[in-house]
């Protein structure tokens, strides 16, 4: 039971993962136009929650930019982490 909810978890937060980094190549591809894009807001929508909780964390003055590279930087981390757990539980 325990390894199928490390297991469920670990593909929400690679979802989660795949999310930033789209959002990300789009925000490059796009350019300012990127408000208008369907797709570019459904990555925003489905982001929108771990980044605020990232930006709480971070002083006020911090560039949204920033807050997206270590919103994802954290998600690589606990993806890795629980990789690391699923293979010795």
């Amino acid at each position: 039971m325990s390894l199928f909810l490390v297991s469920a978890l670990r593909a929400i937060v690679e979802m989660l993962g795949l999310c930033l980094l789209g959002q990300g190549m789009l925000h490059v591809l796009a350019g300012q136009n990127r408000s208008d894009n369907r797709i570019y807001q459904l990555f925003a929508l489905i982001t929108a929650p771990p980044r605020r909780m990232v930006a709480i964390l971070l002083p006020r003055t911090t560039n949204p930019r920033l807050i997206g590279i270590i919103t994802f930087v954290i998600v690589l981390i606990l993806w890795l982490g629980l990789a690391f757990v699923r293979k010795f539980l």
